[in-house]
């Protein structure tokens, strides 16, 4: 059989062998099971009784709430910070570019311990921040607030990464074509580049979202773990976990379906968005 548009040459090659589908999942399956069986132990310990029974304790839905307000707040700040900062990367060569993306990355590699800390010398009562701060009678640390603080900078690096890369695809003859029609700049970026964007913004929403939700180390540090105020869902799996691990287990769960549910939602509005287009 003779295929248009290839040469004699590529017609005379052997057929490329290609490696069959079963082979590349006998590959992946000992990747496939280390993900999985943690997940299958952790929702098979409890029985669904024991999952109802231990989301009715006052702690447990105070915690559930306490997340999902914070880093609902948190990816909110995020998205409203990191903007800015993932279109200038987006779009500009400045000096010192390389440095403020190795700064822009840096916590998602640092450790929460530290970052928690750093936060602490900040916005501490004797802080940089915090001390003037304490002399008009307002406290950050160990309080709500704080909690998003330390969501905040441990997720938003994830939010501008995804962002810059949504940016950097728009064509910018697209954004010209639109001043040249007498849109302002802040017109333009609304109207074209975001929605042109969008698929990756909300990727970087969702990831911000997870991972401030399961934000633990910084928040531990900076907010401090206190029942009712600050103590999230992490916060309280590692304080069930010494008390009552059925209870952890429970929250274990509700975090995991939470980021699980999040990921698969934005995945298939992307994937929609993909056989629309």
């Amino acid at each position: 059989m003779r295929w248009p548009g290839l040469s004699a040459e590529a017609r005379r090659r052997p057929p490329r062998r290609r490696h069959k589908p079963e082979a590349w999942w006998a590959l992946s399956l000992p990747l496939l099971l280390f993900l999985v069986l943690p997940l299958l132990a952790l929702f098979s310990f409890s029985s669904p009784a024991d999952l109802m029974s231990n989301l009715a304790l006052p702690q447990v839905r105070s915690a559930i709430s306490l997340s999902l307000r914070t880093s609902t707040g948190a990816t909110l700040l995020a998205v409203l910070l990191g903007t800015p900062a993932a279109y200038l990367m987006a779009r500009r060569n400045f000096s010192g570019r390389t440095l403020v993306d190795n700064l822009i990355d840096l916590p998602i590699v640092l450790p929460p311990a530290v970052a928690g800390l750093s936060l602490l010398l900040v916005f501490g009562r004797r802080g940089w921040i915090g001390a003037p701060l304490a002399e008009w009678g307002l406290r950050v640390t160990f309080t709500e607030a704080a909690v998003v603080i330390a969501q905040t900078f441990i997720a938003v690096s994830l939010f501008i990464r995804a962002a810059s890369i949504g940016f950097g695809a728009v064509e910018p003859e697209l954004e010209d074509a639109a001043a040249i029609d007498g849109a302002t700049h802040w017109q333009t970026f609304r109207h074209v580049t975001v929605p042109l964007a969008r698929r990756a913004l909300l990727t970087g929403v969702a990831l911000a979202w997870a991972r401030a939700l399961g934000e633990f180390g910084a928040t531990i540090i900076f907010a401090g773990n206190f029942p009712g105020r600050t103590q999230t869902m992490p916060l309280a799996i590692y304080l069930g976990f010494e008390l009552d691990l059925g209870v952890a287990v429970t929250l274990s769960v509700i975090l995991v379906t939470f980021s699980f549910v999040i990921l698969l939602l934005m995945k298939g509005l992307l994937g929609g968005g993909e056989e629309e287009a």
